[in-house]
């Protein structure tokens, strides 16, 4: 049986990172493998993640590793691995199912031993995210939800016009978000750094009582002291390091970046 924790998810992230002096998420994604290279998929992961683990605070993990691997053992171990690196597991699911399908999802995500999970708030609460949630606050875990992408499209569903069903009068589909972030109580947005104005526009709905994870720094473009300056509190790094010559380096060369603008 999964036990809970006295802490909640934001408050771990926020001591991690003060433990770690960084606030770097480490996205753990590879490009596509053979399914016969598995083995080589997972020592590459653990090589990085064993390289990196001193120059962030967290690792991400999505189904460029949960797809050709599977959760149990090969994932699990990761995530093992990242816990006795003193780094949290962050599970990027993107759950967006109806609630008896999402509550399946969270419970296998959470016994592999994820911290968190990211899951999208267009499916709505009722018989939607509500179980997810349910489950985390049991288990003092955290749900991450995302507001707006860092791709190029993101602006086709996040950015829509819609009508706030309880305040009235028009509104950004991801400013909406940002509002049921704070209603629902999650312990995180998801806003990326590719777009520093809506990192702003979300961080002033927030008022700094939910954090901001921002995706796209390095290979999408996202710029560190622009995303930094506009809200965000936690930096996802994904390719930038994972396909460097020296994953180790280049995450240091990074935390180095960004220690010179924030006071952890």
């Amino acid at each position: 049986m999964l036990e809970a924790s006295e802490l909640n998810f934001k408050d771990k992230m926020a001591e991690n990172a003060k433990a770690k002096g960084s606030n770097i998420v480490l996205a753990l994604d590879f490009p596509y493998e053979k399914p016969e290279n598995r083995g080589i998929l997972y020592r590459r992961a653990e090589r990085v993640l064993e390289a990196v683990h001193p120059h962030v605070c967290a690792v991400k993990i999505n189904h460029h590793l949960v797809l050709p691997l599977g959760i149990f053992p090969s994932v699990k171990n990761l995530v093992d691995l990242a816990h006795d690196r003193g780094l949290l597991a962050i599970m990027d699911c993107k759950v967006n199912d109806v609630g008896s399908t999402n509550q399946v999802i969270a419970d296998y995500y959470f016994a592999s031993g994820f911290d968190a999970l990211i899951a999208n708030p267009f499916v709505g609460w009722d018989e939607g995210l509500q179980p997810i949630f349910e489950t985390a606050r049991k288990l003092g875990r955290g749900v991450i939800l995302l507001v707006y992408m860092s791709h190029k499209g993101a602006e086709e569903g996040y950015g829509q016009t819609v009508i706030d069903p309880e305040f009235g009068g028009q509104i950004p589909q991801y400013l909406l978000f940002a509002r049921k972030a704070l209603k629902w109580n999650a312990d995180g947005v998801v806003v990326g750094a590719t777009y520093p104005e809506r990192i702003r526009e979300v961080s002033n709905v927030l008022n700094g009582r939910v954090p901001i994870y921002s995706p796209g720094v390095g290979v999408q473009g996202g710029d560190i002291k622009s995303a930094l300056e506009s809200g965000a509190t936690y930096l996802i790094v994904g390719r930038a390091i994972t396909l460097s010559d020296n994953p180790a380096e280049s995450a240091e060369r990074i935390k180095r970046a960004v220690n010179a603008m924030v006071k952890l």
